[in-house]
Parts: C-alpha cells; structure tokens; sequence
C-alpha cells in the first residue's frame, strides 16, 4: 500500500450562508424602510384630513350662525366632512395593510435566512466529517501496509533480543516520517508488547494489552487486509493522550493469507488532529457557532471550544435521518450530518455537528 498523508486537511470554506445573510440582511432593511415611509405617509395624510375635519367644523358653526343665508354652504361643509372622514378611514386601512404585508414580508425573509443558514450549516458538517474519514481511511492503509514490514514479521515469528530491538527501530523511522502518531507497538498474540518506536518515550515493551477491546478484536481478525478502528479514547500508557488506535495482524510472510503471529498496533495523535478539522471550519465570526465531531454514542470526541471532549455527551436528535437540523431546548440550532466513509473506511457511526446558539 503507498504511504499516506501525514498530516490532517484543514477544511477551507466560506462561512454559513454569508452571502445569503448579507442579500437577506439588505432585503429586510429596504422592507423595514418601506414599511416606515409608508407609514409616514399614511399620518400625513390622516392629519391633513383632521385639518378638513376642523374646517368643515368651523364651516358648519359659521353656517349656523348665518341661519338660513348659511343652509347651502353647511350641506358643502358636511361633504368636505364626509370626504375627509373616507381619506381617513383609507389611510388607516392602508397603514394597516402595508404593516401587515411587510411584516409577513420580513418574517418570511427571516424564515429563508434561517433555512439557507441551518442547510448551510448541514453542508459543514458534512465537510468536517468528511474531512475526517479521509484522514482515518488512511490510517487503515498504514497499519496494514506496516504490518508487512519485514522486521516487523520477522520479529513477531521469533522476538528475541536482537529481532526487538530492530523492530523498533524500524518502527522508530516510521514515527520519523509520519509525525501524526504517538507510538506504533507491536505484540504478540498473548498482548505482550515486543517492540514500540518510541521506547525512550513510552517505555511499553513487556507491558500486556490482552484486555484493550481493540485488541480483542484485532485478534480475531481473520485476514490481512483486515482492520481494527477504535473508538477515541486516553491510553494511560501514552500519557492519557487522546488516541484512535488502528490494529492490523502480522503474519507469515507479509501475506493476507498467512499463518497469524501477532499484533501491529498504530496510536494516532487524536486531539490536534481533529482540533485542526473542527476549528478550520470556515464558520464566520458568529461566536455563537460551535463546531464538533462526536462518536456513534454521541460523545463529544472534537470540540472547536475545546470543551466537552469525552466527556459530554450531546443529545442529537437524528429521528433516524443521516442529516438534518433542529432547534433544542435552548433554541439552538443544531444541524448534523453522518459519516459518508471513505473508500474502504465506513467509518464508526460517527456526526459531524455545529451548533449556533441562540440569542
């Protein structure tokens, strides 16, 4: 197998909906404004016709007093009265409408803008997850490429001292190469650790691993070209790091078909690697938004806040869907998309999540 990319890709994109914030942003201004002119436009007219009402007021007294010379220019009075009570009733039915119809026109706007963010925000998380997948897919790759090394192999068939220690090294030029690892142990099928490419650092070897599930489940492998991904968890043995530990079996002759003889284990750095996925999210300068990858039991595993990692636990509702959003409790939006996997990677039942609080 050719040797993978070393290092994580950093998602680069534009922010959620920027573009559409800014259209809509404007269009909700130019309705605002339209809604205030006319408004201004409506009391201006309803104190022009007050100022009718008045004179036909005072035209309807005048007409009093000049008894019966008066009669006609009274009938006129109550016209010009009559008229202006029309303008007036127009001008508030007008002034009523237009509030109506602009406000269902901004809260419709309003409605758009949060579609096109919340689908947006679903896009993302789909990049940041994605993003991810590709990265691990090719930790698959690694670990059954090493896993036919031939000091590998050869130390697995017969450890002794000197088969160990150049094991080790060999594993030791790995580690030079590939800087996203903390350690790559090889052991053997009881779980004793034979060799490890950083013994001056982690010193492992003769510790037992039987009891890690990853383990477990790598010894039950049934050929080479199999792989074991673990869950995200700290390994005491590696300084509590965060790791996603990926087990290949070692066998006779570097074959996929070949007798079972150990062990290769590759620990991935976990916690810069996805930091730099989840914070390269292109999300704006809303400080409301925070991005996360969390794992098939909806455990934080990346936070862009760097809060939370394995230990909160976030209660995504999927109703079954692979994506979507929903508004929590809060008022959060929180939108949220499954592992696609990659190639032969299917990934762990992993979201990738962004969550925009509200307010």
């Amino acid at each position: 197998m050719p040797p993978s990319n070393q290092s994580a890709a950093v998602l680069r994109d534009g922010g959620p909906s920027e573009t559409t914030t800014d259209i809509s942003g404007l269009t909700e201004s130019l309705t605002a404004e339209v809604n205030r002119i006319a408004c201004d436009k409506t009391r201006a007219i309803q104190q022009i016709t007050n100022q009718m009402k008045m004179l036909a007021l005072n035209a309807l007294i005048e007409s009093a007093r000049a008894g019966e010379h008066g009669r006609g220019f009274a009938v006129v009075a109550q016209e010009v009265r009559a008229v202006g009570q029309q303008i007036d009733a127009l001008a508030g039915d007008l002034e009523s409408q237009l509030t109506r119809r602009t406000g269902a026109l901004m809260s419709s706007i309003a409605q758009m803008t949060e579609q096109s963010m919340a689908d947006r925000m679903v896009d993302l998380s789909l990049n940041a997850v994605e993003l991810i997948d590709r990265n691990l897919y090719e930790r698959t790759c690694d670990v059954r490429w090493w896993a036919t090394d031939s000091a590998v192999v050869s130390c697995a068939a017969d450890p002794g001292d000197a088969a160990r220690a150049y094991a080790s090294e060999r594993l030791g030029v790995i580690l030079a190469a590939y800087t996203v690892y903390l350690d790559l142990w090889l052991c053997d099928l009881d779980g004793t650790v034979l060799a490890n490419g950083r013994p001056d650092r982690f010193a492992v070897q003769g510790t037992n691993v039987a009891t890690e599930s990853w383990f477990r489940e790598a010894r039950a492998l049934r050929s080479g070209d199999d792989y074991v991904a673990g869950d995200i968890e700290r390994q005491p043995k590696l300084g509590d790091a965060q790791v996603a530990t990926y087990c290949a079996t070692v066998r006779e002759g570097g074959r996929a078909d070949g007798k079972l003889l150990g062990i290769l284990a590759i620990h991935f750095d976990w916690e810069p690697q996805a930091r730099a996925i989840v914070s390269g999210v292109r999300v704006g300068d809303d400080a409301r938004l925070r991005v996360l990858l969390v794992d098939r039991r909806m455990r934080v595993i990346a936070a862009s806040d760097g809060a939370g990692i394995l230990t909160e636990h976030l209660p995504l509702k999927t109703d079954g869907r692979r994506s979507g959003c929903f508004h929590d409790p809060s008022g959060a939006l929180v939108a949220f998309h499954a592992t696609p996997g990659y190639e032969t990677y299917k990934g762990l039942g992993w979201y990738g999540v962004i969550v925009r609080k509200a307010g």
